[in-house]
């Protein structure tokens, strides 16, 4: 027997209130056959219970003896995958209905090894956004390996292209020996992305919105911290072991990144001793990096918003009503 055209990955831990809403546009996927991989990382409640009880034969559950954090889920699913293509979907999300069918039409057509497109922010209150203006992914065929890297610096003033949910063409990712780096909690994403890119993989734009990135005010559970991105320093350097980056445009805007993160992680410390009133140690710091100075005379609204995804994951958001018949997803249906 054939696989389906695509494996959809859903990571869950303790997503019983959101997870059904995100399996059922999953299956509602149009032009395409699906296949539906739930990776349960550990939950502590209904989860698992919550994604048998849809008793579909296209649901398969993978329930981990032990919590391996989002890659590691993510990993389990893409190894049980028998698609053509794998796309993840996070658990607290959902995908309209064309989506997987216009982004294989697009890869395959230019035998790419990815594809991505816009995505729809959801708010609860029912207001609605694409996160990309049109105009510039109308303009942006394909997200080059600098661009990317580029787009994925902290304190950016507009949303990056981290914030996409690829597909990734599975015969590339076995070939190249590729997943998601399993020592992070946060930039998992990005260097699965970057390393797909980095190998040579060509990644096409879809510019429709197709994936519905749900969100609640407020439901940042925690701010970015210095360990947060001294992983992420880490996890660029077992990136740059493999993909020595040193020469070109991609290898410049590395360093670009790399200087970020580090500026970053000063301005944290710099924050962390002020909040301390640890003086010394502040000017210390000021003196050794005076560029993370800069990031103090911000809003600290502003700082906020710059604060979350991706370095942030989000926790369980939405408490809207799973029916893929809700007023949100109609209004969704027509802007689409």
């Amino acid at each position: 027997m054939t696989g389906p055209d695509v494996s959809i990955v859903i990571a869950a831990y303790n997503a019983a209130d959101t997870i059904q809403r995100a399996i059922r546009s999953a299956l509602a996927q149009q032009g395409v056959t699906v296949e539906v991989i739930v990776t349960d990382d550990g939950s502590t409640d209904t989860t698992r219970s919550t994604v048998t009880a849809l008793g579909d034969p296209a649901v398969r559950l993978l329930a981990l003896d032990r919590n391996r954090g989002p890659g590691g889920a993510r990993n389990a699913g893409f190894a049980a995958a028998r698609g053509r293509w794998i796309a993840v979907l996070d658990a607290d999300d959902t995908m309209q209905p064309g989506r997987l069918c216009r982004m294989v039409s697009a890869a395959e057509r230019e035998d790419a090894a990815l594809a991505v497109d816009n995505l729809f922010v959801l708010h609860l209150d029912g207001r609605i956004e694409t996160m990309f203006p049109d105009d510039l992914l109308a303009r942006t065929p394909q997200i080059t390996l600098p661009d990317f890297i580029d787009s994925n610096r902290i304190f950016r003033s507009t949303h990056n292209f981290g914030y996409m949910k690829p597909i990734f063409r599975r015969a590339f990712l076995e070939d190249n020996d590729l997943a998601y780096d399993e020592a992070l909690r946060i930039g998992e994403d990005y260097l699965l992305f970057a390393s797909a890119l980095a190998a040579g993989g060509r990644c096409v734009v879809s510019p429709a919105a197709g994936y519905v990135y749900h969100i609640r005010e407020g439901s940042i559970s925690r701010l970015l911290h210095r360990h947060h991105v001294e992983a992420m320093l880490a996890g660029d350097q077992r990136f740059l072991a493999r993909f020595p980056l040193t020469t070109g445009a991609a290898g410049s805007a590395q360093r670009r990144r790399t200087r970020n993160l580090q500026e970053t992680r000063a301005f944290l410390t710099l924050v962390q001793h002020l909040q301390n009133r640890s003086f010394g140690p502040a000017i210390k710091v000021a003196l050794g990096d005076p560029l993370a100075l800069r990031h103090l005379s911000m809003p600290v609204a502003a700082r906020w918003r710059r604060f979350i995804a991706p370095s942030l994951r989000k926790t369980a958001a939405c408490n809207a009503a799973s029916s893929p018949t809700t007023a949100q997803d109609r209004a969704l249906r027509n802007k689409g």
